[in-house]
């Protein structure tokens, strides 16, 4: 949660940052927030005066944690870059549309910030099942989109016009089958697979193609849907399976309460999942029975270089917490998208999208980042432990 630092109060509505941290607005009204030194300086701002960025994300709903810690480090982005005077003279307006977590409302919210507010470019989501929503609709309106940390292979796949600033699934998956040998030294895993996410779907694919072709062998291969809150039937037949380990390839709620009801079971076999677990509700809801599993992340707040400690300064400063890996990638989404703007010498999406394409050797917090022929960028993955209640770092993985 943010401390006593609220923070500047959106422009025409109701809810603030800070102590009350996003109050949903009304559902027929967008959240807005014009991004500058001060709130009397953001309403002076004419339309004309501004570059107008989109950016929709979960700020309510069972998806939240990532799209609250994500939008707070668009927002210092912009912040910072227009305090130092913006981009190509201009401030930068970033209006945010809050999807709700739920289905169908991505699309809806996007339709907006592009008929309505005229942006140029659109930042988001966290969440690839909200991406896959959106961008197609993005893509059709050749507005370059940018999310911070949808990791489906097929979110870029939509078109030319989108792009991301994380890594994709294929490499994290390849990642996890390795760490399972090669680290934990297990042989036999079961893995849960959330149906209805298609991240999960995804990430479980991967990880199986790798650890199949490596001579691993999976146990049991239960299914659950976003939501569920009783596994108990699936870690059941898991352990009646004899699993050596389990991947949970799932977002944060389930893998938490999968944990949990594993322990309850007596199954204390290594438990693991990818970066959808990277949330603070994971040790909220999971507890105990979260110490000593494991997670492939974008990000650890531990590395010692002088970006991420200057970066972790910054963020506590303006919000009263540490930054996780989404505020990170928050934070890079909004400053490379700034920095192809400014390449590109004009707020024309077209010009934008290809200076987005061209992006090489960008240094941000969470590595550089080349764009390839796919729009995805070339980056590293770390991964966590948890021990005693926090996040430890584990290990760094090449790509």
């Amino acid at each position: 949660m943010a401390g006593t630092n609220t923070g500047p109060t959106a422009v025409g509505n109701s809810a603030t940052i800070g102590s009350q941290l996003f109050s949903p607005p009304p559902m027929s009204r967008p959240l807005t927030l014009l991004c500058s030194l001060t709130l009397l300086s953001a309403v002076a701002l004419r339309a004309d005066d501004t570059i107008k960025i989109g950016e929709y994300a979960s700020l309510t709903g069972k998806e939240a944690a990532y799209g609250e810690t994500s939008h707070k480090g668009i927002a210092l982005a912009f912040e910072e870059l227009n305090a130092k005077g913006g981009v190509l003279g201009q401030k930068l307006e970033l209006i945010t549309e809050d999807n709700q977590s739920k289905q169908g409302e991505s699309s809806t919210v996007v339709k907006k910030l592009l008929s309505r507010d005229k942006v140029v470019a659109i930042l988001g989501e966290v969440a690839s099942i909200r991406s896959l929503e959106a961008a197609p609709v993005i893509q059709n309106a050749k507005v370059p989109m940018v999310s911070s940390a949808s990791v489906n292979s097929k979110v870029t796949e939509v078109g030319d016009y989108i792009f991301r600033v994380c890594f994709v699934d294929a490499f994290e998956g390849n990642v996890l089958a390795v760490f399972a040998k090669d680290h934990l030294k297990v042989r036999k895993v079961a893995i849960l697979t959330s149906v209805s996410n298609a991240y999960s779907v995804g990430m479980t694919r991967v990880f199986k193609e790798r650890f199949l072709a490596d001579g691993g062998t999976v146990a049991a291969e239960p299914k659950y849907s976003e939501g569920d809150k009783d596994f108990r039937a699936q870690l059941t037949a898991v352990k009646a399976a004899g699993a050596d380990a389990i991947f949970a390839s799932g977002y944060y709620t389930e893998a938490a309460l999968i944990c949990k009801q594993a322990r309850q079971l007596g199954l204390n076999v290594p438990i693991f999942g990818g970066d959808g677990w990277d949330a603070p509700p994971l040790l909220e809801i999971g507890g105990a029975a979260m110490e000593g599993t494991f997670l492939c992340a974008h990000y650890s707040p531990d590395n010692p270089s002088a970006e991420v400690q200057n970066f972790n300064q910054r963020y506590q400063a303006r919000w009263g917490s540490m930054p996780d890996a989404w505020a990170a990638l928050g934070y890079d989404s909004a400053l490379v998208l700034a920095d192809a703007i400014k390449r590109a010498g004009v707020a024309d999406p077209k010009k934008i999208r290809d200076a987005l394409a061209v992006t090489k050797g960008f240094p941000a917090v969470t590595g550089q980042i080349t764009m390839d022929a796919h729009r995805n960028p070339t980056k590293s993955a770390v991964i966590l432990t948890i021990k005693d209640g926090q996040y430890k770092f584990v290990q760094t993985v090449a790509p």
